[in-house]
């Protein structure tokens, strides 16, 4: 499978169902009260990160996810059946952006979901108007549309370790010999071209650690492939260096690498760093440690810093890198007061099912705009009666207008100088309102 780390899809909610106008049809009585049901509420669009994924191509090639219709409301106070959910699986770590670019979502543990697509409310049927005063309701409301948006996925793989260093420097070799991840391995440089997961068992817990293509000088601004994927190391915990015992000059490879992390990223430069030199198998340790003083030396990293030395062909120090990698994980969990596992989705949005209210005191929660034919009324609240309103149906336009009327909105539109029957037309939102004068032809 190719590795895709970023994707557009198109998500559409499913619309609430229709409530209905019924009454009650007993034997003895004329005239029963009402009893149509509520319309089902619409099926939502649902992003959840699955432990099995690790690339966005099953999106690449499906890019519009819809959930079900929320079924019509029956007689009898039924109500219809809600729509299914629609559930779309997608990697731990991929992000969710807006067409704004706003992030909206960021998936960042196994499980975790976030609705993306919100779907309609039901429309309540004529059972729900009901009262003292109304005992005959024929008003039933339209189900709301559910959200349609275009969505930005980007993919940032979320790893314990990230691997760094200069191509053919040891890092997918090591990846292979201390996880049971199988990167290809070749002796040239850029044998990784998209990055790789493993993961590492110390003391019976998981490292995971994440191999991206090797940086060249100018990786930063484009050059070269490990450019593309840096972001997948943005968040890890640690960065384990890595350095060719073998290269012609280890300090300028190590401090190339280093400049470029730091114009990438102050975020990423500034993590925990573990520096190793690969491929020492057959060095006298003599040697070894005689070019480890030098380097300390030349990248002025100073004599308490630790350097390791592994051959991750040969098993050579490879398990006190784990364990000393593991430790400094735990104390960067430790000081970290905000963690990836805090954020658990999108925030709950509670659904308005009241009337609408304008208080003394309160900023009123709509506005009216005068054009060349139309008062335009604005206002979330309002638009969703609007949009709930059955046109067809007189009685429900005449609730919308009374609605207007009991929110002090028709009073400021008359000041505005607003005549019914007059040559502008009334709009909430994008709904032309009928005349009122011509509700009942």
């Amino acid at each position: 499978m190719n590795f895709v780390d970023h994707t557009t899809i198109l998500v559409k909610a499913g619309d609430g169902g229709d409530g209905v106008v019924a009454f009650r049809k007993e034997k003895y009585i004329d005239k029963g009260g009402p009893n149509g049901g509520d319309g089902g509420h619409g099926g939502s669009v649902i992003l959840i990160g699955d432990s099995n994924l690790n690339t966005l191509q099953n999106l690449k090639f499906k890019q519009k996810f819809e959930a079900e219709r929320g079924g019509n409301g029956f007689k009898q106070d039924m109500h219809g059946a809600n729509g299914e959910d629609k559930i779309v699986k997608v990697p731990v770590g991929t992000q969710v952006f807006d067409k704004n670019d706003n992030l909206i979502a960021d998936i960042a543990k196994v499980g975790q979901s976030a609705i993306v697509a919100r779907g309609g409310d039901g429309g309540f049927g004529n059972a729900h108007f009901k009262s003292a005063k109304r005992q005959v309701p024929r008003v039933a409301e339209k189900g709301e549309p559910g959200e349609e948006k275009e969505l930005r996925l980007e993919l940032k793989l979320l790893a314990d370790v990230g691997l760094v260093g200069m191509p053919n420097a040891g890092k997918s070799t090591f990846l292979a010999s201390v996880t049971k991840a199988k990167p290809k391995i070749a002796d040239y440089p850029f044998t990784t071209l998209i990055p790789n997961l493993g993961i590492a068992t110390v003391d019976k817990k998981g490292i995971v650690i994440a191999d991206i293509p090797g940086l060249i000088k100018g990786a930063s601004s484009g050059k070269g492939l490990g450019i593309q994927f840096l972001k997948h190391i943005e968040r890890s915990k640690v960065i384990l260096h890595f350095v060719d015992f073998w290269s012609d000059d280890t300090s300028d490879s190590y401090l190339t690498i280093r400049r470029e992390l730091k114009s990438y990223s102050k975020l990423l430069a500034d993590k925990p760093e573990i520096i190793s030199f690969t491929k020492v198998d057959g060095i006298d340790d003599i040697e070894v440690k005689k070019k480890i003083a030098e380097f300390k030396k030349e990248t002025k990293l100073g004599t308490k810093v630790k350097i390791y030395a592994i051959s991750s062909v040969a098993h050579i120090g490879t398990e006190e890198l784990l364990k000393d990698l593991q430790k400094l994980i735990l104390r960067t969990d430790k000081n970290n007061s905000i963690s990836l596992e805090d954020n658990d989705g999108l925030e709950e949005i509670e659904t308005i099912r009241v009337p609408l209210k304008e208080k003394m005191g309160v900023r009123k929660s709509w506005d009216i705009k005068k054009d060349s034919n139309y008062y335009i009324i604005s206002g979330e609240e309002i638009e969703r009666f609007a949009i709930r309103t059955d046109y067809s149906n007189p009685y429900s336009v005449e609730r919308l207008y009374d609605i207007l009327r009991k929110t002090r909105i028709y009073g400021r539109l008359e000041r505005m100088g607003y005549e019914a029957g007059g040559d502008f037309r009334l709009k909430i939102g994008d709904k032309l309102l009928p005349r009122e004068d011509q509700i009942w032809d």
